[in-house]
């Protein structure tokens, strides 16, 4: 699936290391073609104020258009002093 720089998109796999998880909503960056892999893409996810929590690059595989299903959700994060 292709998904436009500056799109909306859905992870579908948790992220641990970058405290992301299934559901977690991202703007597509840019896109990465390798020849013979398939397309990558750089994402950046943001907290509910806008302040960017991390950009990743993942798999076309590991992201999905967001449906009119969908929901955005909260979850709290502990913060470490």
């Amino acid at each position: 699936m292709d998904f436009p720089r500056y799109t909306d998109v859905v992870l579908t796999v948790n992220l641990p290391d970058e405290h992301l998880q299934v559901g977690d909503i991202g703007t597509v960056v840019e896109r990465h073609d390798v020849p013979g892999l398939e397309p990558g893409y750089s994402v950046e996810f943001f907290d509910m104020l806008g302040k960017p929590i991390a950009i990743v690059t993942v798999p076309a595989r590991m992201l999905r258009q967001p449906t009119h299903a969908d929901r955005p959700t909260t979850r709290s994060e502990a913060i470490s002093a």
